[in-house]
């Protein structure tokens, strides 16, 4: 097991900042659209795809919200953090291959354990794909936990 902590409402600071890094791979868009539902052919077929303006399939714009859940969830302000609301502009298409890296920054501290967070996410070229804002509730108490590891999932 590996051990995950958090960064309480009190040590959090504006101008914070963390990363989460993930590569966009076949089997993430295939799970990602087990779960979902999200079957649109621009992700899973590659000859519907080629005959789109992204030429090529992408993958899901959510799952770049998702990676955006993880860091938060993970990074920071990391477990025992709750989701408020969430904005996301989509900038530039995510394609399988791509190395994503969620970047967070603390831009506000708001009364009640409320948190503002830039939520952008880049691919390796440094191209930014994504951009929003988190509005959190930060954990009030410092936390160390055990994260128990996935079963083994499989497509079908």
């Amino acid at each position: 097991m590996t051990q995950a902590s958090n960064i309480p409402y009190d040590e959090l600071e504006v101008g914070q900042t963390a990363t989460y890094t993930k590569t966009v791979e076949e089997r993430d868009i295939q799970l990602f659209a087990a779960l979902s539902g999200d079957h649109n052919p621009v992700h899973l077929d590659a000859e519907y795809a080629a005959t789109t303006l992204f030429k090529e399939r992408i993958a899901h714009g959510m799952f770049s919200g998702a990676l955006i859940s993880a860091a938060v969830a993970c990074e920071m302000p990391g477990p025992g953090t709750i989701y408020i609301g969430q904005t996301m502009s989509f900038k530039a298409p995510v394609k399988l291959g791509d190395t994503l890296t969620v970047r967070l920054e603390i831009l506000e501290k708001r009364p009640k354990f409320r948190v503002l967070i830039a939520t952008r996410v880049f691919n390796q070229r440094d191209e930014l794909v994504v951009d929003g804002e988190a509005e959190i509730l930060a954990p009030r108490k410092k936390l160390t936990l055990d994260i128990p590891a996935l079963p083994p999932i499989s497509i079908g």
